[in-house]
């Protein structure tokens, strides 16, 4: 069953898909600031996001009336709405458990930052590692994961564990009082209702790319 998220504006709720393709328009908001460019209309989005016109409408037409017949959609106003809606109009505070290779890609990313999420404290059970700081942020000791996330009122974890130690870091996320979890880990999580859970496979993306390229292969008679 499809999860159905509920905006501010009311009892109407909005699938899951287009919440999800949200961050696709505000990439597109984006570059049309910087050239400078508003209003658009529903094909400028489409062509700047690859969805079709109708499925923008759609979309946009979930979340309230924001565009004009003829005249088309202000940026600005858009990209503040899209933002209130998803949340982004203030920052969200991060636990990133695991500082292998991922867990310090992650913390020198510097896109985090300019969607308004911080990562704010890291664990690791590696000793070499405690007391470490990387890009501002202390790594701390596993154990001291509930402590940490309580104290600092951390609203979303990500876990970049191995699998088998995956289902104990959301455990202890959970207990923290975390309602959401970026998980990175290879496995499927057990979370209360209350607690969101999106996984990234990287390994299961990276198959089914293979898979395409097999087919097209076979397809191109090569």
């Amino acid at each position: 069953m499809k999860r159905k998220t509920k905006t501010k504006r009311g009892p109407k709720e909005i699938p899951d898909p287009a919440v999800g393709r949200l961050p696709r328009y505000l990439r597109a908001f984006a570059d049309f600031e910087r050239e400078g460019r508003s209003p658009v209309s529903s094909q400028d989005l489409a062509a700047a996001t690859g969805i079709h016109p109708a499925l923008v409408r759609n979309d946009l037409a979930n979340f309230g009336t924001f565009g004009q017949r003829g005249i088309g959609y202000d940026v600005k106003t858009l990209d503040t709405k899209m933002r209130e809606i998803l949340g982004l109009n203030r920052s969200r505070h991060l636990a990133l458990v695991g500082v292998g290779h991922l867990g310090m890609a992650l913390l020198q990313y510097g896109g985090f930052a300019k969607a308004g999420f911080r990562i704010e404290a890291a664990f690791d059970q590696d000793p070499s590692k405690i007391g470490w700081e990387l890009e501002g942020v202390r790594i701390w000791p596993a154990q001291s994961l509930r402590t940490v996330v309580r104290e600092k009122k951390l609203e979303i974890g990500v876990v970049a564990v191995p699998a088998s130690q995956a289902q104990a870091v959301a455990d202890a996320l959970v207990d923290a009082g975390v309602k959401a979890i970026l998980n990175f880990a290879p496995c499927l999580l057990t979370v209360p209702k209350s607690v969101l859970v999106r996984g990234v496979d990287l390994s299961s993306e990276l198959e089914h790319l293979t898979y395409f390229l097999g087919k097209s292969k076979k397809l191109g008679g090569r």
